[in-house]
């Protein structure tokens, strides 16, 4: 079922726009929290079309996607404050507090894992903000780690050019829908716990 390649093609089309800059900005500071298709199917015909820009293009996403995790952040602090009664009413306030401490512990790694590879990264904005990381270390840790990634983006189209825009439009689907199905295992396997 191809879902993700519509949408791909949409961020294709938002990619030769004379705007195209302010959307990269935008659907970045999106992805971070609800967006399902990441910047780097935007970023990467955006760097092909224009290869003298690749770094400016990559750091621009990298900003915006820490924005937006920001954003992210905020909206998982503020659930927090509606959640936690619940947490301690249903009697998971040990747990939770453990969650908390293993966070705080490996937070920063976390964060910089999360922000390079193609697991969702709201779902990590979100979390540090209901386990209140450091906010500092969160902005440090996601400009780490989104940052490698968008220049890694960068760096490969600028050196492979149209073969490797290619196979991301490919692989597209397979990629969202693996996305999909981690974040699924993963939620699920927190939730046993």
């Amino acid at each position: 079922m191809k879902i993700f390649q519509p949408i791909y093609d949409r961020v294709l089309k938002w990619s030769r726009h004379p705007h195209a800059e302010r959307y990269l900005f935008g659907m970045s500071m999106a992805e971070a929290t609800f967006f399902p298709v990441p910047p780097d199917v935007m970023l990467a015909p955006m760097v092909l079309g224009n290869r003298s820009k690749a770094w400016r293009l990559a750091f621009l996403t990298t900003l915006a996607s820490v924005l937006g995790g920001l954003i992210g952040y905020l909206i998982g602090w503020l659930a927090f404050e509606a959640v936690y009664p619940l947490i301690e009413r249903v009697g998971y306030g040990d747990t939770f507090q453990t969650a908390v401490d293993a966070f705080d512990q490996y937070g920063l790694w976390l964060v910089v894992i999360i922000g390079f590879t193609p697991i969702p990264y709201k779902l990590v904005t979100i979390a540090a903000g209901m386990l209140l990381m450091s906010v500092p270390a969160f902005i440090l840790a996601s400009f780490i780690g989104r940052g490698a990634r968008f220049f890694l983006v960068a760096l490969l189209i600028y050196l492979g050019g149209e073969k490797m825009e290619d196979r991301l439009r490919q692989w597209v689907d397979r990629i969202g829908w693996s996305v999909i199905l981690l974040a699924v295992i993963i939620a699920l396997v927190l939730w046993l716990r």
